[in-house]
């Protein structure tokens, strides 16, 4: 019989479509699957260590995938009208903005408090 090669890829945890965008992931998924927006307690606080004195909004906490990430990295930069980035669970907005981040999340059915800062 041939050589069962492929089978790593059922035990992936990976859902099958025709688009690279499609994230339909619900069923028994680890920890790659993006929590609900009315489950994650998201973080939101100032950070000036490390950013050459410059002062930015992050956001921490998210439970996800990089590209649900980034897809709200991208709303918060938009609403807020500002540079960041968003990699590695955080979402890092340029300038103190936690005001405007904490409402847009909140707004979004998020669950995110102000943090420290």
């Amino acid at each position: 019989m041939a050589k069962k090669n492929n089978d790593w890829k059922k035990r992936d945890g990976v859902v099958f479509s025709t688009s690279d965008d499609f994230e339909y992931n619900h069923g028994d998924q680890d920890d790659a699957e993006t929590l609900p927006a009315s489950q994650q307690k998201l973080k939101v606080l100032l950070d000036k260590k490390a950013r050459a004195g410059k002062q930015v909004t992050l956001v921490e906490g998210f439970v996800g995938t990089e590209d649900d990430l980034k897809e709200l990295g991208k709303l918060l930069k938009n609403k807020c009208g500002v540079g960041g980035s968003a990699k590695d669970g955080e979402i890092l907005i340029q300038g103190d903005h936690r005001d405007k981040v904490l409402q847009v999340l909140l707004q979004a059915g998020y669950g995110a408090k102000k943090s420290g800062g």
